[in-house]
């Protein structure tokens, strides 16, 4: 054998069969494969003592692993002193049913990042606002969170402004300030239509790239022809082809990308096989683009991330999506002006707080999308820039400086609010005890009683002189901090 055991196995068919339960969770084996013929003799091999289960018993035994991980995970919640933040999105099966996917994302007490997908399940057609909430509340109610829930991350759906709507209304007692800031529209999906409605632009050029590279992909024959061009034209070979999925635009862009390096195989092949491809000024408009949303691109990761927060980042993601559409430098040609003329009409109508050409009224019977105070109050936190960000945010975004302290001071407030609220539940959650200063050993009248009551009076006169002189809170203390060093690497939670 070349692995040679470090000390003398035993078998454990108990440890064994749990950790083949385990493989075949997360390698996703069917439990029909179990019952293939040819697995226990391959066993048997190996161990003869082993004996293979049938399909319905390994399924049994995935199902008491999910239950036992499920306890556990509900004990963490229990136990659990922060609020929890949810995203959520809806899938449809090949059967067209629609399922919802939600996710919990919380900070545990070591201030460690967790993440747990808490539901999976079908919801009832048709798929309303009222539908997707009680999907919602039935999975809070089943895990016992419906009261630590801080904000649901949802995409720009009006069915799910409704859901968020319905949910407040119902459980508005059970929510941090009664649940004003609770709906968050998902910043990495706004991100994405806004460069699907950009991208519209070139749509001939993209077809023409996407049904070329199909073309190829799908016959090894053409595919060996296109290396061979490639090759002669000192290119590297390809495996296959970079086909995007039409909702996620970097994936287009990635395509778009690869079709440039290979553009003249393209229009190479593209000649031989008889296929329509770009012309001249198509493939002008397509490089131009790319140039452009390569920064996009770097957006759009930032806020996709899932391993770690990303909330204390919106606003930096706000003013780069600005300044790439309103730079001059960036707008060189014609379908830049365009690409830049046709996003910023949807920034507006999503983050742009002084959009001049919507009154208030307006913006609400069309339920137009405002910045999420705790989005803003998120940055405010990040100890590189605290309320110094805040200034420098709007006065970016903002007509006047009267806006910008308006916006800024409502902001200073809406942490203030979340400080009582949680400074009140504190309060009312945890019973604080003084133990008792007397031993058993010490008589009544013994010096060092009096002594060690003198030194407790005079603790709390001191502590209440400190009080009443310095009326000083951890925000005050905070904001007079100098900001931290903005490094690639800060980590946000570890300070």
């Amino acid at each position: 054998m070349k692995k040679k055991p470090a000390q003398d196995f035993v078998f454990d068919p108990k440890l064994c069969r749990e950790l083949m339960t385990k493989f075949c969770i997360h390698a996703e084996i069917p439990f029909l494969k179990f019952e293939d013929p040819y697995l226990q003799v391959w066993i048997d091999s190996m161990q003869p003592a082993f004996q293979i289960k049938g399909r319905h018993t390994v399924r049994d035994d995935a199902m008491k692993m999910y239950q036992e991980m499920k306890k556990d995970i509900e004990i963490e919640f229990e136990n659990l002193d922060s609020r929890i933040c949810l995203t959520s999105d809806m899938w449809t099966s090949n059967q067209n049913l629609g399922y919802m996917c939600i996710t919990a994302h919380y900070i545990d007490a070591g201030f460690n990042y967790k993440k747990k997908i808490i539901n999976f399940k079908e919801v009832r057609y048709p798929h309303t606002g009222f539908a997707i909430e009680e999907a919602i509340v039935s999975c809070l109610t089943e895990w016992g969170i419906r009261n630590k829930i801080f904000t649901m991350t949802l995409d720009n759906a009006n069915n799910n402004t409704t859901a968020c709507e319905e949910f407040v209304k119902y459980h508005k007692n059970e929510l941090l300030l009664e649940g004003q800031n609770l709906h968050v529209r998902c910043c990495a999906h706004i991100l994405n239509i806004l460069v699907q409605d950009g991208m519209k632009i070139i749509h001939r050029s993209i077809n023409k790239i996407r049904e070329l590279l199909k073309h190829i992909e799908t016959s090894p024959t053409r595919l060996q022809d296109f290396n061979t061009i490639a090759i002669a034209m000192g290119l590297a070979s390809k495996k296959g082809m970079c086909i995007d999925v039409a909702n996620r635009w970097n994936s287009t862009w990635k395509m778009l990308v690869q079709a440039l390096v290979y553009r003249s195989v393209l229009d190479s092949y593209a000649s031989q096989h008889l296929q329509e491809y770009p012309i001249e000024e198509e493939w002008a408009r397509a490089k131009g683009i790319c140039d452009f949303l390569k920064a996009f691109e770097e957006l759009t990761l930032t806020v996709s991330a899932h391993r770690k927060p990303t909330s204390h980042q919106f606003l930096p993601v706000v003013l780069c999506i600005r300044h790439a559409l309103k730079d001059p430098a960036w707008q060189t040609s014609e379908v830049l002006k365009e690409l830049a003329s046709v996003m910023q009409t949807k920034l507006d109508k999503y983050w742009d707080p002084n959009e001049k050409d919507v009154d208030q009224n307006r913006r609400r019977k069309s339920k137009e999308i405002e910045l999420n105070p705790a989005l803003v109050i998120a940055t405010f936190l990040d100890p590189r820039r605290k309320a110094n960000y805040l200034d420098f945010f709007y006065s970016k975004v903002c007509n006047s400086d009267d806006q910008v302290c308006n916006h800024v001071d409502a902001a200073i407030d809406m942490v203030k609010k979340y400080i009582r609220e949680y400074e009140q539940l504190a309060t009312t959650g945890t019973a604080y005890s003084t133990p008792s200063s007397q031993g058993g050993s010490i008589i009544v009248g013994s010096p060092i009683v009096g002594k060690r009551k003198l030194e407790e009076e005079f603790a709390q006169y001191r502590s209440r002189r400190r009080t009443t002189r310095v009326q000083r809170s951890e925000l005050d203390t905070y904001l007079e901090e100098i900001c931290e060093v903005d490094m690639a690497d800060f980590d946000v939670l570890n300070w």
